[in-house]
This record gives structure tokens, sequence and C-alpha cells, in this order.
């Protein structure tokens, strides 16, 4: 492993042996609050046919540590320290085909669920949902399923039925990808250069979206976007420490997977329907420090 990598490989406190029983699966973190993967770690721990071989913060991380790791499932959240979480998955998926992802977020599953499927993931889950649910969606992707919640499943399944004639009533479904994020940035407070910097855009190309936006959401002004993309960051923001313990009282996601396909290739997996959904967010998890932390183990 380079000296450069700030991911790390966790120790191996399993055995690699489950005397006859389910294998066990490696599973790389990817989340930029300590506190959120030290949480899953203890959630994993106690589970026989679960280990944590890895950790990381960043998408450049992550996709050193995927590499190096060779991990059996990924765990990986929308926002990251650097990078997005949007853009690792769809390009962790053109490189690892196979690779099962669960993304675990804060973010309003109702808006990303489905455009994190659409991007390549296996599974979506809220960190709000208790520790049992959680272990029950990795497994489900683990084993080559799909996992969503029953509301995210039902409105997947009630697009695919109205074909194209289904309109969102939220103006947030009008939004690409790219806005999202943008309308997310703008919401947490960042400028227009914080954000160009964080998405490794120009200046002017930040500026060309935010007129897509307000053109989107009918709004005139700048001032609106802002007062807008405010308001709905936190009308959404919430949620406790995730998985802070074994017996969580934080309200489960109502997760059961409305289909259990195989897992996707290169392009969105397959599930009831994969029709792009929108934004929320939420972001309540204490801040992150600057590193993965890893302890090296051998098997």
């Amino acid at each position: 492993m380079g000296a450069s990598n700030t991911w790390m490989r966790a120790s191996m406190s399993q055995s690699g042996v489950t005397g006859g029983k389910r294998k066990v699966r490696r599973v790389l973190i990817v989340d930029d609050h300590p506190i959120v993967r030290q949480g899953l770690r203890r959630v994993m721990e106690n589970e026989e046919d679960l280990m944590v071989c890895g950790e990381a913060e960043t998408a450049r991380d992550a996709r050193a540590a995927i590499k190096e790791l060779n991990p059996d499932a990924v765990i990986a959240d929308i926002s990251l320290k650097q990078g997005d979480g949007i853009e690792l998955v769809r390009d962790v998926r053109a490189h690892y085909p196979q690779l099962p992802i669960l993304v675990l977020s804060m973010h309003d599953e109702t808006i990303y669920a489905e455009r994190m499927l659409s991007a390549g993931a296996n599974g979506y889950i809220m960190k709000q949902a208790a520790s049992e649910q959680f272990l029950v969606s990795l497994r489900r992707v683990l084993d080559g399923g799909i996992y969503v919640s029953e509301a995210v499943g039902n409105n997947m399944i009630q697009k695919f039925a109205a074909g194209g004639s289904y309109i969102s009533a939220n103006p947030i479904d009008r939004l690409s990808n790219r806005e999202l994020q943008i309308l997310h940035m703008i919401g947490k407070g960042m400028s227009t250069r914080e954000t160009a910097h964080s998405l490794n855009l120009s200046i002017k190309t930040v500026e060309s979206h935010r007129q897509r936006i307000k053109r989107k959401l009918n709004l005139n002004t700048g001032t609106q976007l802002v007062q807008y993309a405010v308001n709905w960051f936190t009308g959404r923001e919430g949620g406790a420490n995730p998985f802070g313990a074994r017996d969580a009282s934080a309200p489960a996601a109502s997760t059961t997977a409305p289909s259990t396909t195989a897992a996707p290739t290169a392009a969105a997996p397959s599930t009831a329907a994969s029709t792009p959904a929108t934004s929320a967010t939420a972001t309540s998890a204490p801040a992150a420090s600057t590193t993965a932390t890893q302890t090296r183990g051998g098997s």
C-alpha cells in the first residue's frame, strides 16, 4: 500500500473460518464521518459472516482501497469529504461490474434512492434505519439482490405502471444529478467558487448550472435561489447518530425489497423501475476527521 493512501485497512478481529457456516464477506466502508464508520464496524463485528476489511472517507481513497483490498461489498455515503457518492458509484460500477454497492445515507430516499440505483448501486438505506434492518440490506446486496424501502419500491412500481405519463409533484425531480449536487451545496452555504472546487468544475460551469436550476424551479433571482436552497436543505436535515448502539431507537426505514434480481452490470440495476429520482439531504453526523483510519492486519 502506497504511503500516500489515507484509507485504512482493518485488522482482522474475526476468523476467516466460520465453522462450516456462511462464508465471511469482507466489507469496505466509505463515509467521511468517523463516528459512522465506528458504528458500522460495531454492528458488523458481532456477525459471523461479515467483517470490515477497510475504511475510506473520500472518493479517491475509496477507489484505491477497492483496488488494494478487493472487498466483497462496498458501503458508501452520498456526501463525501472530497468527491461525490453518485460519481463514485457510477465509476465503481463501470470498473467492477459485479461488486455489490449499498448506499447508506442521511439523504432523503424518496429523492436519492432511484438516482443511486440508476447510477449502479444495488441498494439504498437511510442512516436512521435500525441496525437489524441495515444487516438485512447488506446481506441482500451481497446475495445478489436489490434493496430499497417498501415506500421507494412502491413509488418505482407506480412510475413503471404509469409509463411516460407519470409526472412528479416535487419540483426537485426536474433537476439533474449535477444540479441536485449544486443545490445541496448552495443550501449548505457554499459559494460558487467553493462548489466549483469541490466538484472539480469551472466557476462558469457552476454558474450555468445555477441558471438552469432557477429556470427549472421557477425562480427569478440568485437571492431566491439561495433562499430556496437553504429552506430545502434545512427542512430535510436531521436524524440521530446512526448505529450508535446495537439496539438503536431511530426509526427503521421500511425496507422490504421489491425485487431480488442479480447484481447490476455497468448499466442501472434491474428493479421494478429505475426512473431517476431526486434529491433531499440531511447530514447531522459529527464533523469528520481529515483522514480515514486503518489498522493493518494479516489473514
